[in-house]
């Protein structure tokens, strides 16, 4: 009942708001203000240059808000996928390094390692989407839904620590006030515009306005207000503009031998994975604001096929972008329209605009993601310490930590686990029969699952030195589900015949009977028809 209605809150961040083409054009030129930074940080991770960042979120963009199963929803270059390719690349040049190759030999062959490993990570994410594997999203509960929402919420948060230091050190006084100061001014715009008016996104005004008073602030003290050029030059202070031309198409530059390909395979299948997992998981979100349904099987296949294009166009791949899908759907944001205005526009500042982005002051996107920070973790949850199961309790503790401490995809499989377990166990105190005695014959009516987690419970059920000559366990409310129901089978067949007694199935499920019969060098049981003793078998075939 509690979780229910911790879920029915969670929903109730639900944005209606109808498609609008305005809305979805002004959202989109936020969402690719908010972009920049991202792409370019996200790029200095995967250690290769800003423009393989830039042009990955430009292209994973503009394919996945035309052929995505998810309209509304975001796709750029991230982080999970940078920090899985990181040590690829660092591997080919450290390889690079020790052979002696020149600087520009070195990066070719990073590059073409990386590229290729991109384009096998879409590969693999369309056949995910193809074998329809995206249904299995549903298989994720409610408290990891939980836990995924307000981990990636802290690490939205944590990443934008860094905009406040410049060579890992606190910035000085004046310049930190100023920032600090400014990050308010636009959170204080993004909240209390919309009281006044929804005819432009909140966030764009706020940008807007926090770029006059940065450009003013440095006019007059250069150098005061940080901008996104510093933040680039600080990761690389040799360069000096972001500006870059169109990608062009070219084939990696790697060796088309099998040692390559088993080099990158195990980077570009644990990328596809965690970039359709975290993809799924804020379709799923999505889907839950705007009380609509994203398909995820043809958002794996828009995945895949926008990486691949990814690693023929020099792009580092991504997937779905939390932080840039809230600024989207908060903003209006909800056609394909959305999602294809923030690419174009990112792409025109890339191109033709550079100098007006270098110029955005940090303090303005930080101030952005901090609200979106601030909508996307579920507060509600806060309150639920006495209200749920603990059981329900610990897997969104642990699916935040692990999400913040280690990895999304981790994070996920160790909730469904945990998750998976407590039901096992409590499905496994269910087990229970009704007893009654006739003539030559123990009857137990079997009530509640048979596999590995009642098998105890299912084994204390018996009698074994006291019951007829003839038992019969009646599966009419019971099913036989995995090889531990099997096994516990045997172990009470044995005992029974150990006393000089018979076991008998009745009722048996045809699935049941299936695995049984698969199981016949296993395990050898009589199944009874009726309790009249017409044997079907002694064996099942």
């Amino acid at each position: 009942m509690e979780l229910s209605s911790a879920r029915n809150k969670f929903v109730s961040l639900r944005i209606k708001r109808h498609k609008n083409l305005k809305n979805d054009i002004l959202s989109g030129l936020t969402v690719s203000l908010a972009l920049v930074p991202e792409a370019i940080a996200f790029a200095f991770v995967a250690g290769v240059d800003p423009k393989v960042g830039l042009y990955a979120a430009f292209m994973m963009g503009l394919i996945t808000s035309i052929i995505g199963g998810r309209p509304g929803m975001i796709s750029g270059a991230t982080g999970a996928v940078a920090v899985i390719f990181a040590p690829l690349v660092a591997k080919v040049v450290e390889a690079g390094q020790t052979s002696g190759l020149s600087s520009d030999m070195i990066l070719e062959s990073a590059l073409g390692y990386l590229f290729a490993a991109v384009i096998l990570m879409g590969l693999i994410q369309i056949v995910c989407g193809l074998l329809k594997l995206g249904k299995f999203i549903r298989l994720v509960p409610h408290p990891v839904m939980l836990g995924f929402v307000n981990g990636l919420a802290i690490i939205i948060f944590m990443s934008q620590l860094e905009q406040f230091t410049v060579g890992g050190k606190l910035l000085d006084p004046l310049p930190l006030a100023i920032m600090v100061s400014l990050i308010a001014l636009t959170m204080a715009i993004g909240i209390f515009i919309p009281k006044l008016t929804r005819g432009v996104p909140a966030t764009l005004v706020g940008i807007v306005t926090i770029s006059l008073i940065g450009a003013a602030i440095n006019h007059f003290n250069p150098g005061m207000v940080r901008t996104v050029l510093d933040f680039v030059q600080d990761g690389n202070p040799t360069i000096t503009t972001i500006a870059a031309g169109l990608p062009t198409f070219s084939l990696p530059h790697i060796p088309l031998t099998f040692e390559a390909f088993k080099f990158i395979l195990p980077y570009a299948f644990l990328a596809a994975a965690v970039g359709l997992i975290e993809s799924l998981m804020t379709l799923t979100l999505i889907d839950e604001l705007t009380e609509t349904r994203g398909k995820g099987n043809k958002e794996c296949i828009g995945q895949g096929i926008a990486n691949m294009v990814n690693g023929f166009f020099g792009g580092m791949g991504g997937c779905a972008m939390i932080g840039q899908s809230m600024i989207n759907i908060r903003g209006g944001g909800r056609s394909r329209l959305s999602g294809f205005t923030s690419a174009i526009c990112l792409l025109g500042f890339v191109v033709v605009g550079a100098k007006f982005i270098e110029q955005i002051p940090l303090a303005a996107l930080v101030g952005v993601m901090f609200l979106v920070v601030i909508g996307t973790f579920e507060w509600s949850s806060l309150r639920l310490a006495n209200k749920i199961p603990a059981s329900d309790l610990l897997v969104i503790v642990i699916v935040s930590a692990v999400t913040v401490f280690a990895d999304l995809a981790i994070a996920v499989l160790v909730g469904i686990v945990v998750s998976a377990l407590v039901f096992a166990w409590q499905h496994g105190k269910e087990m229970r029969a009704d007893k009654r005695e006739e003539e030559e014959q123990t009857i137990y009516k079997l009530k509640g699952p048979l596999f590995f987690g009642s098998i105890t419970s299912f084994k204390g059920i018996f009698d074994f030195k006291n019951d007829q000559e003839h038992v019969v366990i009646d599966f009419a409310q019971s099913r036989v589900w995995d090889h531990s129901g099997l096994e516990a089978l045997k172990n009470v067949t044995d005992r029974y015949s150990q006393n000089g007694k018979k076991l008998h199935l009745l009722n048996l499920s045809k699935e049941s009977r299936m695995l049984l019969g698969k199981a016949e060098n296993i395990v050898e049981l009589s199944v009874v028809e009726d309790l009249e003793w017409h044997l079907a078998v002694d064996a099942l075939d």
